[in-house]
């Protein structure tokens, strides 16, 4: 995400005092709410989704994801990097690819 998208997410809660408000835990509620709702888009249908509406569904989740990153001091590049390095090591090329099971299916 570019800084600029960073500092607007964060001076858009900062000047309404929302601060408060973004616990862990009420951060991870709302995360999880709003990935219902963006799944809700596609409730009924797969292929005819409104792509207005995922966008937006989508946005709220990531506005939460950050809020929780900036909430724990936490830096997205370390803990993606360090997660896909977990993953990698559960899912090998030779083991995993083109299939969907979970890594102790493998």
């Amino acid at each position: 995400m570019k800084q600029a998208t960073l500092e607007r997410i964060k001076n858009f809660s900062l000047s309404r005092n929302w601060g408060q408000f973004h616990t862990p835990a009420n951060l991870a509620k709302s995360i999880v709410i709003e990935a219902s709702e963006l799944l809700e888009c596609f409730q009924w249908e797969e292929k005819d989704f409104n792509i207005e509406n995922v966008k937006d569904e989508l946005a709220d989740v990531l506005v939460y994801c950050y809020n929780m990153l900036d909430t724990l001091g936490l830096d997205i590049d370390e803990i993606i990097n360090l997660k896909m390095n977990k993953n990698e090591a559960k899912y090998p090329i030779d083991k995993s690819k083109g299939k969907s099971v979970k890594y102790d299916k493998l």
